[in-house]
């Protein structure tokens, strides 16, 4: 789970500004549209490490993610685990686990549960615009109970790197997508450049990637740089500005999976 390059390709750069977005192809999708794949990911594992600033300095964070595939009730889906630590506010160290289901070739979410060791947990179910389930957030003694029907159905706002390569990564495609998290009453759409294929030097490698920008449809503000391949892992490194001025740095590795597949 984040500079401008396209000048480095013969292909004609998306423009990408404050009111206005264009590209050589445009694809809008919804969820549940055609043009998403997801049957491009294969099982795999991968290691994520996260740094804010530099890549010199100590993670931040870390965690790993490993896809299955499998059935329910007849259709295929996805399933992905991710376990992690991650710096807590008053220092020592908060481990979580994230499990979620996603349908296998639209990347519709099904399931989202998540358990920290901070006594946070969240456990919700999505069938169209309907999230049904509960959440506990640090802190809290009570459960408050999910009921919320979205304006459109989302794809996973926490997995949004997974949606350009289901689609097809080629030079100057913008995407339009709705994105939903667990914190959300309404999708919000957002906005996929691919400005090309560049080398980036991830943890020690340097690796043929596309460079995409993921932004805010409304505001036209940039959420995340990802670099993305079409094996594993997948996603190789990531940039995201934080509100401090600061970016959060990325890379993933493929690792071995786990002897429970």
């Amino acid at each position: 789970m984040i500079i401008p390059l396209c000048l480095l390709i013969a292909v004609p750069c998306p423009v990408i500004g404050a009111g206005l977005v264009t590209g050589a192809d445009t694809i809008r999708l919804e969820v549940g549209s055609s043009e998403v794949n997801g049957r491009v990911y294969a099982p795999h594992a991968a290691r994520v490490r996260v740094h804010v600033g530099s890549l010199d300095t100590a993670p931040t964070a870390e965690w790993t993610n490993e896809l299955t595939l499998g059935d329910s009730a007849g259709r295929p889906v996805m399933r992905w685990v991710t376990k992690g630590t991650r710096s807590g506010p008053n220092g020592g160290t908060i481990t979580w686990e994230l499990r979620q289901t996603y349908d296998a070739v639209t990347l519709a979410p099904y399931g989202y549960s998540a358990m920290s060791s901070n006594g946070s947990s969240t456990k919700l179910t999505l069938d169209g615009t309907r999230v049904r389930g509960s959440r506990r957030l640090p802190g809290d003694t009570a459960v408050q109970e999910v009921d919320v029907t979205l304006d459109r159905p989302g794809f996973v706002a926490s997995a949004s790197d997974l949606v350009p390569t289901a689609v097809g990564l080629k030079a100057g495609t913008v995407i339009t997508a709705p994105f939903w998290s667990p914190a959300m009453t309404k999708a919000e759409l957002r906005i996929f450049s691919v400005l090309g294929q560049v080398s980036v030097r991830v943890e020690g490698s340097d690796v043929t990637s596309w460079k995409v920008e993921e932004r805010r449809y409304s505001d036209r503000q940039l959420l995340a740089t990802w670099y993305l391949v079409d094996s594993s892992p997948y996603m190789v490194y990531g940039e995201v500005p934080l509100p401090n001025g600061q970016t959060q740095r990325m890379t993933e590795v493929a690792i071995p999976m786990s002897e429970r597949r």
